[in-house]
């Protein structure tokens, strides 16, 4: 395999994780900052899509004066 991954040693570690279970051990965050962190993972907003937005409407405002003056 070109990752280094046989297929026996892709069951050994199948195996293992079976073995060890660590989803029976999954909490979550416990602080108040992992807790903070947790609950932006899916923010997808920020500046960027207002700052298209503000472009468009800048854009669309020149087209606009740009028409009036050669009309007049």
């Amino acid at each position: 395999m070109a990752n280094g991954w046989t297929p026996e040693r892709r069951a050994r570690q199948a195996e293992l994780i079976r073995s060890w279970r660590p989803w029976e051990r999954s909490t979550g965050p416990r602080t108040a900052e992992g807790k903070a962190r947790a609950s932006r993972n899916r923010y997808r907003g920020g500046v960027r899509p207002e700052l298209r937005r503000l472009a468009r409407a800048l854009r669309e405002a020149t087209d606009r004066l740009r028409d009036t003056l050669a009309r007049g």
